[in-house]
């Protein structure tokens, strides 16, 4: 069964031991700090209950991989099959009639004041107070298809915020189209939701693609959505907040900078100016916050089952004998992929490294390895790239390629994105296939083996 709603997710937790609650004074600025540590030690999701407003603030739920597999609810060896089959099953939203809990207590003109909520400023050189965990809901203005997707916001004032949308990913897409029609855009910010919302934000699919639906077929369950008060966008009923807003596109302002996924600061540039014009939420609501930054963290994790299953779906399509894939989060989710197969044939291991290269994941490292190598752990891959390559043989690189976003390696930052270009390299690192290679040297069986002695001292 799919969760109802963010609260039954935190209680899921809270009955896995994987929430604590700090009830003493702890300031904003010090959320950074506690996350931090909680994600260095691999500890529990934190509900920060006296951070100076009257909302308590939870962080971290997206933490690591059991978090991942509580949200799922499903287990380690079954999660990656559970994602695949909800990509390929999706199910319709169901829109409900009459007032949804999301708007319990509905906010409008004066009443409107982002600084009343508990948006922290997590790494010291941040440009203000970023909401990071929100999600948001928008549609394509010509073909109405919506969206959901994680953006930064930056609060400017009581009802303004900024915001960084690339011009690639789907949000950035329809803002370019609201700008072309010369209308200005609407669309909502939501906070606090079912889990599986926010895993489905980091799935790769095309611009056509109802990612509602997407959802609910990942939940197993239609979305239950509600008519937003300022327009009739739809959003999800049980939220704990939902800030829906306006953005003009000739208003800009500089927006950053901000500790980003790739572990650095990325510089200020000019970004849109959005208006506020409601903030409803449940009546006692649970606001959430997201640490982002030097990688790993739960920013990565949020991302990485998401990137792997739809990648993995996406290339098994044309290359069958693929059986694994790890996109790294040390390498911020994107940069680093390692894929395991069978070749079938000559050059087919190169043919899928150039089809991972032309992904939108955009992948500065792509390495293919053998089906008996474990793609996620390092040593195994690192055995396989110290063994099975030639450099001069094995490896692929190809430059002018589209930049992987906030990439700060790239000649010049501070070209505008959509012109930005990089190269990538690709490590054919499976033995030379139908040629003969050295026998494994290895010692099969020893995991059957009983030895009562050597069982792990607590």
């Amino acid at each position: 069964m799919a969760y109802d709603d963010f609260r039954a997710f935190v209680t899921a937790l809270s009955d896995a031991g994987e929430t604590v609650s700090i009830d003493r004074p702890i300031a904003l600025n010090d959320v950074g700090k506690v996350m931090k540590r909680v994600q260095v030690e691999a500890g529990p999701s934190v509900i920060f209950n006296q951070n100076g407003t009257e909302f308590p603030l939870i962080c971290g739920v997206y933490g690591d991989r059991r978090k991942a597999l509580i949200a799922f609810q499903t287990t380690g060896s079954e999660i990656f099959e559970k994602v695949l089959h909800g990509l390929d099953n999706p199910i319709p939203p169901r829109v409900i009639v009459g007032k949804p809990p999301c708007q319990d207590v509905v906010l409008t003109g004066g009443e409107i004041d982002l600084t009343r909520l508990p948006i922290p400023k997590y790494s010291p050189d941040d440009g203000g107070a970023y909401i990071t965990a929100g999600i948001v809901v928008s549609v394509d203005p010509e073909t109405g298809v919506p969206d959901i997707g994680h953006y930064r916001f930056l609060v400017l004032s009581k009802n303004t915020f900024s915001f960084s949308a690339q011009p690639f990913h789907r949000f950035g897409k329809n803002l370019a189209k609201y700008k072309r029609m010369g209308k200005k855009a609407r669309a909502a910010l939501v906070i606090g939701v079912d889990p599986v919302l926010a895993y489905t934000c980091q799935v790769q699919v095309s611009d056509t693609t109802d990612d509602w639906a997407v959802a609910g077929g990942l939940r197993g369950a239609p979305v239950d959505l509600a008519r937003c008060v300022t327009s009739d966008l739809l959003a999800p009923a049980t939220a704990e907040f939902v800030i829906e807003f306006e953005v003009d596109m000739e208003a800009m302002t500089m927006e950053g900078p901000l500790g980003e996924y790739t572990g650095y600061y990325t510089p200020p540039s000019m970004k849109p100016v959005a208006t506020v014009l409601a903030i409803t939420h449940r009546k006692n609501p649970m606001f959430q916050g997201l640490l982002t930054g030097k990688p790993v963290t739960e920013n990565h994790i949020l991302k990485q089952i998401p990137f792997e299953a739809s990648l993995f779906r996406a290339l098994k399509a044309q290359y069958p004998t693929i059986t694994d894939i790890s996109v790294r989060a040390s390498a911020g989710v994107s940069f680093y992929v390692v894929i395991a197969m069978k070749p079938r044939f000559a050059g087919e291991a190169r043919q899928v490294i150039l089809a991972a290269m032309a992904t939108n994941i955009r992948p500065k490292w792509v390495v293919i390895v053998d089906d008996d190598i474990d793609v996620h752990s390092s040593s195994e891959v690192e055995w396989a790239m110290a063994f099975r390559v030639q450099p001069q043989r094995d490896t692929i690189i190809i430059d002018q390629v589209p930049a992987g976003p906030s990439d700060p390696s790239i000649d010049d930052p501070k070209i505008d994105r959509p012109m930005r270009t990089a190269s990538t390299i690709g490590i054919d690192a499976t033995r030379p296939f139908g040629k003969p290679f050295s026998k494994v040297a290895d010692v099969p069986g020893w995991a059957d083996l009983e030895v009562p002695e050597l069982k792990r001292r607590t």
